[in-house]
């Protein structure tokens, strides 16, 4: 099944235009497969280009496009990673609950609270032993 085309009209500098014809008849292709290939390999490029793949997650993280475009883009499998990390990032953190409040400090020590003194018990002990 051949993908659904879409027609494109453009202007372009008279001095490129004739570049391209000549790079067509050399090459026995179309201006169309020439344009074509040209458009692929620039946005192949770009999906690979650290500074444009910044601005792409911004306008993603920002809702600027969505995740169909991001998938067109870079594939599934990063902007699965891309829609996965914006969730994390959305979620508001968990603050915790406490049923009964916070526990008082002699029921959170026991009932022994120990006094600290200053002197490292495991040197004391070796002195002593």
């Amino acid at each position: 099944m051949s993908e659904k085309k879409t027609r494109v009209d453009f202007n372009a500098p008279q001095s490129l235009v004739k570049r391209a014809d000549t790079v067509v008849e050399i090459l026995d292709i179309s201006r169309t497969r020439l344009l074509i290939d040209a458009l692929e390999d620039e946005l192949e490029n770009l999906a690979n280009d650290e500074e444009f793949r910044r601005r792409l997650s911004d306008a993603f993280y920002d809702d600027r496009i969505d995740y169909d475009t991001v998938e067109t883009i870079l594939g599934r499998e990063e902007a699965m990673r891309m829609k996965l990390l914006r969730a994390s990032i959305d979620q508001s953190p968990a603050i915790p609950q406490l049923e009964d409040g916070l526990p008082s400090d002699d029921e959170f020590y026991n009932g022994e609270i120990p006094e600290w003194t200053g002197a490292n018990p495991s040197v004391d002990d070796e002195s002593n032993g």
